[in-house]
């Protein structure tokens, strides 16, 4: 269990000044702070305190932040009331507008799914020590074999791409041959590029060729045009990215303007298709991304709508992390007899180091800001459960004087897409957010991920540690569990 109370080494730095990057040496590392070293210490007049170490069973709640002249406050930051679902009638998620980022569940990241399972948190620690060689990947192609448009091709090699990860080694070939396709590989391992590149050499071939791509969260379909834009950077190709959250008029602009790819999720898709802005009989391709996360979400009966619209002749390619028998059914009604291609190697990296934190819920919060304030956890992503929770911790850290801002479903497409890139450029080191930052970001050098909430299933806890250890990195992964 990670232990955050029997350091003695030197005073707390500057609250929310990370400078230093964290080591990730082969050794196992202990991490504390001592009790008599103030490490959460209150504004003036609070008799706020975090040690842990002598708490007891008490569960007395609080949702305000301490401030100047409080006493005796509480902490219990972030937590939401329970809700029982077992009485309330379950609500309808079809079809409906504002299902863009994510509908009013998983997407925005507010919800809870009906029926949660008991999870077991020892899946939640893993600090065994690699020591034995890791097998290398040798690829059977490089990109400068592809056969793919030379200035296509041009534009990879400048990138500094010359090898390809073991997910585009084996999609590649096979979507350039116009197979259809279902790939399944671990997060951040480049599924992207591996359904971009040949869909945008495809269209390089035949510019009356139409690319629709169908994503569970805004976040990750701006991510995916970002990629869009880099490769195909002055090839005269160009997208339109339809998400809920962000104006309809600007994307109706977009549109009604020359595109090849259109990039969105299910319920703005639906809704502009229905409203004659997307015709998709012009539409010969498409692509599911995180196809388990848009089914998780509830939204296959508009990924049918859509799908069902097109082309009886068309390319169709899935991606998802898991195979469940949902997604083998949707895969059964829309793709015919397609190639099965999975590299997945393991469920977590074995660059994550994974442990738990037992507190007291009423002290949660300042256990947080004690290990925030260490210096190794330099770039952090902390996720919550509801939204409501999530602008409590985030508030709560920004009194504390952490460099912190938040992301969530009630925020709009172009304030969450400002709060990303600030935290991309380390402008701010600490986000807090819900499960819509859990699948798809590609965000570098995130040292820890925290889950100051538990996850709702351990398929959520793989996605969301998954934002660190990325590629060859190394990274750290917390879960706060309660202590009685």
């Amino acid at each position: 269990m990670y232990n955050t109370n029997s350091d003695s080494q030197g005073s707390r730095r500057p609250r929310g000044n990370f400078k230093s990057k964290p080591s990730f040496g082969g050794e196992k590392r202990t991490y504390s702070s001592s009790p008599s070293r103030s490490t959460s210490a209150p504004r003036t007049g609070s008799t706020y305190k975090v040690d842990s170490a002598s708490a007891t069973g008490s569960t007395s709640r609080s949702t305000s932040a301490p401030r100047s002249g409080a006493s005796a406050p509480r902490s219990n930051y972030g937590q939401a009331p329970r809700r029982n679902y077992s009485s309330s009638p379950r609500p309808s998620f079809g079809g409906g507008r504002g299902f863009g980022g994510g509908g009013s569940r998983g997407g925005n990241g507010g919800g809870r799914r009906f029926g949660r399972k008991a999870i077991d948190v020892s899946k939640f620690i893993n600090k065994v020590v690699i020591t034995e060689e890791a097998e290398v990947f040798v690829p059977v192609n490089k990109f400068a074999d592809f056969i793919i448009d030379e200035r296509l091709k041009a534009t990879i090699l400048e990138r500094g791409y010359n090898l390809p990860t073991p997910i585009q080694d084996k999609v590649i070939p096979h979507i350039l041959q116009g197979k259809e396709v279902v790939g399944m590989a671990n997060t951040g391992t480049g599924k992207t590029a591996a359904f971009l590149i040949p869909l945008i050499d495809k269209v390089l071939k035949d510019k009356t060729q139409k690319v629709l791509v169908i994503v569970p969260t805004r976040e990750l379909a701006t991510q995916i045009n970002d990629e869009f834009r880099i490769f195909a950077k002055g090839l005269s190709l160009f997208s339109a990215v339809c998400v809920g959250g962000a104006p309809m008029g600007a994307q109706i602009r977009d549109l009604h303007r020359t595109h090849n790819f259109v990039i969105g999720t299910p319920g703005r898709l639906k809704d502009l298709i229905e409203r004659g802005f997307i015709r998709l009989k012009t539409f010969n391709t498409f692509v599911l991304d995180e196809a388990d996360r848009m089914l998780d979400m509830g939204f296959v009966n508009e990924i049918k709508a859509i799908v069902k619209q097109m082309p009886l002749e068309r390319h169709g390619l899935f991606f998802s992390a898991t195979l469940s028998k949902e997604i083998d059914a949707l895969i059964h009604g829309f793709l015919k007899d397609p190639l099965r291609i999975s590299v997945k190697t393991q469920e977590i990296s074995k660059n994550i180091e994974q442990d738990i934190v037992s507190v007291r819920r009423e002290e949660k919060m300042g256990e947080l800001v004690k290990l925030l304030s260490k210096d190794e956890f330099s770039k952090v992503l902390v996720f919550g459960q509801t939204k409501h929770g999530v602008e409590k911790i985030y508030e709560a850290l920004k009194a504390q004087g952490f460099k912190v801002d938040s992301i969530h479903g009630n925020k709009t497409q172009q304030r969450r897409q400002r709060t990303l890139t600030q935290f991309k450029r380390d402008e701010i080191n600490i986000l807090v957010a819900t499960d819509v930052a859990a699948r798809g970001l590609d965000i570098k050098d995130i040292s820890h991920v925290i889950n100051y909430d538990t996850p709702e299933s351990h398929e959520d806890y793989v996605h969301r540690i998954g934002r660190t250890g990325r590629g060859e990195k190394k990274g750290k992964a917390l879960t706060f569990v309660d202590k009685y």
